[in-house]
């Protein structure tokens, strides 16, 4: 017990000499959390306080641009990936000015690779331990502990992650929030994305029942974070008090991502510390577990310490009795664990032989047992990882379903397009920029100067317009998991000056660089489908985006008939 007050007494000096940080959390992009940073920093300097923006992303638009306006801003440092000039945060130019506070916009953003950190969320943990105060922005989505509710909620796979322990340790947290129908008229008012992009957005992930899942989960999170600083337990609390949580992994346990995400979801609101404890049985050894397993169990311990456990590992061959032995040692009151769905044999029944579960609940005293339902998501996981076995099968068993299902993963990018449609004259330039920006509203994982840089570059080489009607600009990329599309029709014609070449209708098309046949696969698509004079047509006199949708998946639809 003297060991756990000196250790407490350590962490308040050291809380004592790190910057505070205040977070403006919001359920969607457009609620205002940029906006009102920006002010706080006005009202900051106003009051002699040395504020400074580190970085602030205000994607064009006009009234936070203007806050902006009088406030020192720390210029960005270039980084050069792949011949590609990409600017990012400058951390050293921030230790060095060392205002009062720092503005960080987008604390989810992942920084280009080269740099020091892989996400912004790490730059902002080194500038907190240089002792500046912090003031940054996140969207619910982005938070670790709920990508499967998200996934669940909104269909929506969010790349961008942030630990919750980085929102746990926030001095503040305020909850940018309006109602859904004043973001959705905002939207339509070119208020959130710039013009062209407004139906593009309501047709994917701005759609009023994501929204408001979305919105419910912030709400949730503010109340429970208000909870738990009212509550606020000692350590010594915490210690005597028999509600810490655990959660049991072993080389067998089934999408143990989402197993961990629960357990810290259930600590996070007790208010309790929780561990992650694996047990290996002695006849695993690193000669006879796949190196998968390994790298899959590695991985797992890693995103457990992100998430805040900490993490034991044991060795036994009673895993049942190592987890019981574990929780009354460490005064545990919650066990969580998976529950695979695997029925126990009928003659080890007979022979009187128990699952762990049962076990576990027949043989724990004064214990919570959560048995947690991760089957579906445990069956998606291993549908993924048979994806190469399942290949090699389908060379020799290719039923007529199987072929319907590889064409449309192979239609997926068209099918699901970003469309932009311009009633004026546009300069070519202005034209991919504008369809970049849709695909980077639907895929947050693509950074915008990157992908902007590759399209200019890939122009230089050679003119992408085809005939007189179409232009087909492309870029492959690195970190790009499937191949992207959107999709600009101009009623007056798209122009490239420098060449002279006109056309009406644009594909903007990104795919992996390490996948050449996936981009070769597309462009081929995207040749037959402009090479139809009927399809050409159609398209010119649609006049919506999901009327041109609707003519893209009927040729879709056709095709395959």
């Amino acid at each position: 017990m003297e060991q756990n007050r000196a250790d407490t007494f350590l962490r308040l000096i050291q809380r004592s000499q790190r910057g505070r940080l205040k977070l403006y959390l919001g359920y969607c992009a457009g609620v205002g959390k940029t906006y009102q940073m920006l002010l706080e920093a006005r009202r900051l300097r106003a009051q002699g306080i040395d504020a400074a923006v580190g970085i602030v992303e205000t994607h064009g638009r006009p009234e936070t641009e203007a806050l902006l306006e009088n406030l020192d801003i720390i210029p960005r440092r270039s980084l050069s990936y792949r011949g590609i000039e990409i600017t990012e945060m400058d951390i050293d130019a921030i230790l060095a000015r060392r205002p009062s506070v720092v503005l960080v916009d987008e604390l989810a953003h992942a920084n280009v690779p080269g740099s020091r950190n892989a996400k912004r969320y790490q730059d902002v943990e080194e500038i907190l331990a240089a002792g500046i105060h912090v003031i940054s922005t996140l969207n619910i989505q982005h938070l670790e502990s709920l990508y499967e509710t998200v996934e669940q909620a909104t269909g929506v796979k969010v790349r961008e992650r942030v630990p919750d322990k980085v929102v746990l340790q926030a001095d503040q947290l305020v909850n940018v929030d309006i109602a859904t129908e004043d973001l959705l008229q905002r939207l339509k008012e070119g208020k959130v994305y710039l013009t062209g992009k407004a139906e593009s957005a309501l047709s994917n992930f701005f759609r009023e029942d994501n929204l408001e899942q979305l919105r419910e989960l912030t709400l949730r999170e503010v109340a429970a974070q208000i909870d738990l600083s009212r509550r606020s337990p000692t350590e010594e609390d915490a210690v005597a008090s028999p509600d810490q949580v655990m959660a049991c992994l072993s080389s067998r346990t089934e999408n143990s991502a989402a197993l961990l995400r629960y357990a810290s979801r259930i600590a996070g609101r007790l208010n309790r510390n929780w561990y992650a404890v694996y047990v290996q049985r002695l006849t695993e050894t690193p000669e006879t577990v796949e190196a998968g397993i390994q790298r899959k169990m590695s991985n797992t311990l890693t995103l457990a310490q992100q998430l805040g456990a900490t993490v034991f590992m044991y060795k036994g061959d009673d895993p049942v009795a190592t987890i019981l032995h574990f929780a009354r040692e460490y005064r545990v009151g919650h066990i969580v664990i998976g529950n695979s769905g695997r029925k126990q044999p009928l003659w080890q029944r007979l022979l009187g032989r128990r699952s762990m579960i049962e076990r576990l609940i027949q043989e724990s005293r004064g214990m919570t047992i959560v048995v947690a339902d991760l089957r579906h998501a445990a069956e998606q996981q291993q549908k993924d990882e048979a994806g190469g076995y399942l290949s090699d099968l389908r060379k020799h068993l290719f039923s007529r379903s199987d072929r319907k299902r590889q064409r449309d993963e192979r239609d997926a990018p068209i099918f699901h397009a970003n469309v932009l449609l311009w009633n004026e004259v546009l300069e070519k330039e202005a034209a991919i920029r504008q369809l970049l920006e849709a695909i980077c509203v639907t895929h947050a994982t693509i950074p915008f100067d990157y992908a902007w840089r590759a399209i200019l570059e890939r122009e230089k080489q050679g003119a992408t317009f085809i005939g007189e009607e179409i232009a087909i600009p492309h870029a492959r990329l690195e970190g790009l998991a499937a191949p992207v599309l959107a999709i600009g029709v101009s009623k007056l014609g798209i122009i490239d000056t420098a060449s002279g070449n006109t056309a009406a209708i644009m594909f903007l098309m990104l795919s992996p660089i390490d996948r050449p046949d996936s981009h070769v696969k597309l462009l081929g698509q995207i040749s037959k489908m402009a090479s139809d004079d009927q399809w050409r047509s159609a398209v010119s006199r649609a006049a919506t985006q999901i009327e041109v949708m609707q003519i893209v998946r009927q040729w879709l639809a056709d095709r395959k008939a």
